[in-house]
């Protein structure tokens, strides 16, 4: 059995799938390319029928990456496969990735269809993508759930079809380590033609258990695993990408593969996806939180002190932790400032968006003396936001007395007309925020308002994260400031941008 785990990545598709989460084309490319550095071997760049932004954003990544796989998700359906095979056809490597139900509940509740038909369609959908590659991933949805013997039936027969890949999903997340592995087995040992293809596993982490069933799936022959950056993804989330890389690399002993992941790229993965999608990273999540190698109790530190494999078995170094930490200040070049954020995964397409993200660092630097790596990110990130809006952010002046009334005089630029109001109420950032829905004529529902320091100190930039729904859409909206008040309105308005826009998309489960 071969001891190369292939790591799929699908932040790009299916972490896109947690509520609020939704990604520009331009911040899908950034990820991607941190991805292509990372040495990810293919990239899920996501699912080009479920609208016109989805299919010009995997057309997007699959012209800026050059060494990784790309891929496209599709369903069981012709008009799926054309659009998927028209979106991948500019890259140096192309995937299609196909799918259907097969669990029962999933087939008689929601295809309506019978097993023979669903086989049917499946071997169908697979030679239909032959048409644009030879790389083709065929998933039976909720294998999880599905019945071994039908599994093993459309297994061998998308394998003759044509499929390269097979990976058994576990859809909603209800499998038990054990449990799955012994289906990875099952299948690969009763699949007569199961030498032919590699299988896949992807599991979600409805009951914390995405990374242990993945785990499970490799030590019984999976050689695929589909994961996200922080394992973002719809509900609870998907397998984490660095917990997997990180448990395989650091236990030779069990698995006997690996991966070929530029580990030392995880940390500034994890925040560049943290930082475009809004969804903060907890202290204590494993390898890239912040806590993930702190120790404050004294028996740990002096082990540590003394030989550091006494409480640690990985080291930080190795996924990007303590290096180049303190990067830029006011006193960098534009050259060093280009330089530094290519290493960060931020090219510039022209010299005016260079100028223009130079411009915007320098006006940092003059409020904050030192300039942190999450920093740039961030003022990458909101400038990107800022580039596509409707609604845009002027002024704001804001007045608080201690037992009075809070008041929020804002000026905004809507459709290219500054409109101004002010409200006054018991709170600053309420009264900020009802300012800017007196100037528009739409009343979303907050769902989530946090705020979180991008880097230590009191001159951090503070980064607000706010939620909104309206209509049952529900999206995300960031800003960063050194003054919160300043960064609530820059996150709702950002927020009130994405509820205009308001695209129709289509979310497949796998």
């Amino acid at each position: 059995m071969s001891d190369k785990l292939i790591i799929f990545d699908t932040t790009l598709r299916d972490g896109e799938q947690s509520p609020g989460a939704s990604m520009t084309k331009d911040e899908k490319v950034r990820i991607a390319k941190i991805l292509e550095k990372m040495r990810v071997d293919v990239i899920e760049a996501g699912f080009a029928i479920a609208s016109q932004g989805d299919f010009e954003a995997v057309q997007a990544v699959a012209k800026a990456v050059k060494d990784s796989t790309v891929c496209s998700l599709a369903r069981a359906l012709d008009k799926d496969i054309d659009r998927a095979g028209e979106a991948i056809k500019n890259t140096n490597s192309a995937r299609i990735h196909t799918f259907i139900a097969t669990s029962d509940i999933h087939m008689q509740m929601k295809l309506r269809m019978t097993p023979d038909e669903v086989l049917s369609q499946a071997v169908r959908s697979v030679k239909r993508a032959t048409k644009f590659t030879n790389n083709i991933e065929f998933s039976p949805e909720d294998a999880g759930r599905s019945e071994i013997d039908f599994l093993c039936r459309i297994i061998e027969a998308t394998i003759d079809a044509g499929a390269t890949t097979i990976n058994i999903p576990d859809t909603v997340g209800y499998n038990i380590p054990h449990q799955f592995g012994e289906t990875m087995r099952e299948l690969i040992e009763r699949v007569p033609n199961s030498d032919k293809a590699i299988f896949s596993a992807h599991c979600h982490n409805d009951l914390g258990l995405a990374v242990s069933n993945s785990l499970s799936a490799v030590i019984n022959g999976a050689r695929q695993i589909e994961c996200t950056i922080n394992g973002l993804g719809e509900r609870a989330g998907n397998t984490s990408l660095e917990e997997v890389v990180m448990a395989v690399r650091t236990r030779q002993d069990i698995f006997g593969c690996d991966t070929n992941i530029d580990t030392k790229n995880i940390l500034a993965a994890s925040r560049l996806v943290s930082s475009i999608t809004g969804f903060v990273v907890q202290p204590n999540k494993a390898i890239v939180g912040a806590n993930a190698f702190a120790h404050e109790a004294g028996i740990h530190q002096d082990g540590i002190l003394k030989h550091r494999e006494t409480y640690e078995i990985m080291k930080a170094e190795d996924v990007g932790w303590h290096t180049n930490t303190l990067v830029m200040g006011k006193h960098s070049g534009r050259n060093a400032f280009k330089v530094r954020m290519s290493e960060l995964g931020v090219e510039f397409d022209s010299d005016d968006e260079l100028n223009n993200a130079f411009s915007r660092f320098k006006a940092l630097a003059d409020k904050k003396h030192d300039i942190f790596d999450e920093d740039l990110q961030a003022l990458v990130t909101e400038a990107q936001a800022e580039a596509t809006e409707v609604i845009r952010l002027i002024s704001l002046k804001v007045c608080t007395e201690t037992g009075k009334e809070n008041t929020a005089n804002i000026t905004l630029l809507i459709d290219g007309k500054e409109k101004s109001a002010s409200a006054k109420t018991s709170g600053a950032v309420d009264a900020t925020f009802n300012a800017i829905l007196s100037l528009i004529d739409i009343e979303p529902t907050l769902q989530l308002y946090s705020v979180t320091n991008v880097t230590q100190g009191t001159d951090s930039l503070g980064e607000v994260n706010v939620r909104l729904e309206y209509e049952g859409k529900i999206v995300n909206g960031q800003g960063v400031d050194t003054d919160i008040i300043t960064s609530s309105a820059k996150a709702y308005v950002h927020a009130l941008n994405k509820v205009i826009e308001n695209v129709e998309r289509a979310h497949p489960q796998i």
